[in-house]
């Protein structure tokens, strides 16, 4: 597992998005990063708004890949190969995908919020009390 010096001074690369570690929490016995990134919904609108991406991963599934120099998601602890494609808006995301070698749920919690959650934690990520732990909206 990584330090959490690893975590903050490199950057996570999902969803071909850059995030930054934002905090750590043990929720049940397994310890959580939480990543963040802050972007703008849309550039059609006249009047876009500024979307925060919340990224919570276990720990373990979090590895420095070498060859790009980034944080990726390797639930095996082997990173898939970077994806190739163009990056699409939230809303045009699918709410379930799998990336990492996991899969994943996109929920949105508040009005500007978005959280990725592995799909088989996220019924206990969103409880009240794992909420507060992660300090998610």
């Amino acid at each position: 597992m990584l330090e959490i010096a690893d975590l903050e001074t490199n950057v996570l690369e999902f969803r071909q998005r850059s995030f930054q570690f934002e905090r750590s929490a043990e929720v049940g016995s397994i310890d959580y990063a939480v990543f963040g990134r802050t972007e703008t919904e849309t550039e059609r609108k006249l009047r876009p708004r500024l979307v925060h991406l919340l990224l919570v991963v276990p720990r373990g599934w979090v590895v420095l890949d070498e060859a790009s120099d980034l944080l990726r998601v390797a639930r095996a602890g082997t990173p898939d190969p970077p994806p190739t494609g163009s990056v699409v808006e939230i809303a045009a995301e699918p709410t379930e995908f799998r990336e990492g070698g996991a899969e994943w749920v996109r929920v949105g919690r508040a009005a500007e919020t978005v959280v990725y959650l592995p799909k088989d934690a996220a019924i206990d990520l969103l409880t009240e009390a794992a909420r507060e732990r992660l300090h998610l909206p």
